[in-house]
């Protein structure tokens, strides 16, 4: 296991998205990119509450959804990590939500009557961030 590495998480009040939703897509984003490598220890829950300055069962909710999706390891003790598991099945699954939420805007789309066009030209957008 290496060093506990400093987590840059930015919490948005604005957010539509609870709280602890803003960090495990962080810290996911943060493990797909190789920002934050395999067996990486990650700030205690403690901690993180306290620099974020929120409640510690937010943070608990955060690393038990990182952990029962396979991003992060819980070891009694000693902290929680990085799992040492297959980038690609990670991917993978990511890949299977992408393809769920896309199926869904083209049944929205086509029902609406809005073209292959309009709704390639909507999802470049919402890609780029325009």
């Amino acid at each position: 296991m290496t060093q506990e590495v400093p987590v840059n998480i930015i919490i948005s009040n604005a957010s539509d998205k609870p709280i602890y939703e803003q960090i495990t897509s962080q810290i996911k984003r943060m493990i797909i990119s190789g920002e934050l490598p395999e067996g990486t220890a990650l700030p205690s829950m403690r901690l993180l509450a306290k620099e974020l300055r929120i409640s510690v069962i937010t943070t608990k909710r955060a690393y038990t959804d990182l952990e029962h999706d396979g991003f992060i390891e819980t070891v009694t003790g000693k902290g929680s990590f990085v799992a040492r598991s297959n980038l690609e099945i990670i991917k993978e699954e990511q890949m299977r939500l992408c393809e769920e939420h896309l199926q869904k805007a083209v049944d929205i789309a086509a029902q609406s009557g809005i073209t292959y066009e309009e709704l390639r030209e909507t999802l470049e957008l919402l890609y780029n961030g325009e």
